[in-house]
């Protein structure tokens, strides 16, 4: 049974930084998916950030370029989302999935896939002054 527990949500004012975890249990394909995903009040959930394990490489969307970094624990299943510069857009509900795959599926449009197997149960961040 695969686990997904996120923590490090909180209230930041704007210009704050923020680290989210997920620790992820129970996968068993050599290379995974994980990616984290927010939803704010009103709006479609978006794509923010994965990390394929099978090359370690990265997708950002483009809001957040140069101001979240996404990171694994080595050896572990565990990935943070370090969020830098926050502003009051990055408020939300922040999900963090996972999926068996090779590479972080990306749309066509560039856009990251929402169509992961594994979810978290959210965690909410707050950006307001």
């Amino acid at each position: 049974q695969v686990q997904l527990v996120e923590s490090g949500g909180g209230l930041v004012q704007p210009g704050e930084s923020l680290s989210l975890s997920c620790a992820a249990s129970g996968l068993t394909a050599d290379y995974y998916a994980i990616a984290w995903f927010r939803q704010a009040p009103g709006k479609e959930r978006e794509g923010v950030s994965c990390f394929s394990t099978s090359d370690g490489n990265t997708y950002y969307a483009d809001s957040v370029k140069g101001r979240f970094t996404i990171s694994r624990d080595n050896g572990k299943n565990t990935v943070h989302l370090q969020m830098n510069s926050l502003q009051p857009e990055d408020t939300g509900v922040y999900y963090c999935a996972a999926d068996e795959i090779f590479a972080c599926p990306i749309t066509f449009g560039g856009a990251l896939n929402k169509n992961f197997e594994f979810w978290g149960q959210g965690t909410q961040v707050t950006v307001a002054s």
